[in-house]
């Protein structure tokens, strides 16, 4: 509870930013998780916040008889988002977009990086959904855990497997938390802001859009599609929601992004770092009826695990993380062919340097001597 001011009385709740902004520091990357001063009545928000987020046993805990922790939370912490385009309960989820928010011992700070989803990776056995196990892509390993006999895919169990899987690929012992991310939902959280702005840092042409937001219509005669495209301009830009999640979408050089899905990465990574500065503007936080819009937008957009810790107990743990002391980070890779034909990708041996890096507590000092390695973000 916050202070009384002289005379006993409390400042009101919308007087700078409140508690609820604590739990945007992992949600725009989970809208990043809500952060500022405690204040009175902001209980009753975080309380419709943490109501209305999904819940599911995402690393297998439950199963495995684990108990709830209930001691506070100290970094260094690794928290695996994962984002999913459902398209109908029938159809197992594909990870289109993989992310691992790192936070140093410090907790005064976050670094940003994802795993491309091409990624050609070893995927464990995973005898919960009688996979033995084998080499693919990376994003396939959601669909394999997803698997559940004779019921729609479950994509809680996918997600575990996931984690177990990139858990493999860095070096990383255990997640902290985890996020599915709806990306559709993301769509109605930027326009329950009133939009987002973005610096778009080439002309994009949309593959899948019309100028006024419709769908392109199918190629009659082949692949792909036909019709006016919707066009991102070079330069800053004020995005409505459907624009945002398209421009983040696109991954074609023939669209304007000429290092494909590396550059998609970066663009999505530009777009949560954009959402969790809208997140934090005054425009949001000083206007109780377009926060509580917000926060419930998120709240139906998400499903987090933290491992017996609540998305609130994370906001506040990472309360003093802010947009600009979020470093967004790019792992080189490049594409791996056999007999001429596309595989996947691969990183480049320097990476393993990076993960080095990141269990010894030595990011700091390894992107100074790796500049390559900052992503732009303007």
């Amino acid at each position: 509870m916050g202070k009384a001011g002289k005379g006993g009385k409390r400042p009101s709740i919308w007087a700078g930013v409140p508690r609820w902004a604590r739990v945007c520091t992992v949600f725009g990357a989970v809208l990043m998780l809500l952060s500022g001063a405690v204040l009175v009545g902001a209980e009753a928000l975080m309380a419709r916040y943490e109501g209305a987020v999904g819940k599911a046993d995402l690393f297998g805990d439950q199963a495995a008889g684990a108990k709830e922790r209930k001691s506070d939370i100290k970094g260094p912490l690794n928290i695996l988002l994962v984002g999913i385009d459902p398209r109908n309960p029938e159809t197992p989820p594909l990870a289109d977009s993989i992310m691992v928010l790192h936070v140093p011992a410090t907790m005064d700070r976050a670094y940003l990086f994802s795993m491309p989803r091409d990624l050609i990776v070893e995927i464990p056995r995973f005898s919960k959904a009688d996979f033995n196990g084998g080499t693919d892509k990376l994003n396939a390993a959601m669909s394999y855990g997803s698997r559940v006999p004779g019921k729609n895919p479950d994509a809680a169990r996918g997600f575990e497997l996931l984690a177990m899987t990139v858990q493999d690929a860095t070096g990383i012992k255990r997640f902290d938390a985890g996020a599915i991310i709806n990306f559709t939902g993301f769509q109605k959280i930027v326009d329950a802001m009133g939009g987002v702005d973005m610096y778009i840092e080439r002309e994009v042409r949309s593959e899948h859009r019309e100028p006024d937001g419709k769908h392109r219509k199918g190629n009659p005669n082949g692949e792909g599609y036909i019709g006016p495209q919707a066009v991102y301009k070079k330069g800053n830009q004020h995005l409505k929601g459907w624009q945002a999640l398209d421009y983040v979408r696109q991954r074609y050089p023939k669209n304007g992004v000429p290092d494909g899905d590396y550059g998609r990465q970066r663009h999505q990574q530009q777009f949560v770092k954009a959402m969790v500065g809208q997140a934090f503007s005054a425009d949001v936080v000083t206007n109780p009826l377009k926060l509580d819009r917000v926060l419930r937008a998120a709240g139906q957009s998400l499903i987090f695990n933290g491992r017996g810790h609540s998305v609130v107990d994370f906001g506040l743990a990472l309360k003093n993380i802010r947009p600009e002391t979020i470093q967004m980070v790019k792992l080189p890779g490049g594409g791996v062919t056999e007999n001429g034909k596309y595989r996947g990708e691969a990183f480049k041996p320097e990476v393993d340097d990076f993960f080095a890096a990141l269990h010894n507590e030595q990011l700091d000092a390894f992107l100074l001597e790796h500049p390559d390695f900052q992503n732009k973000t303007k």
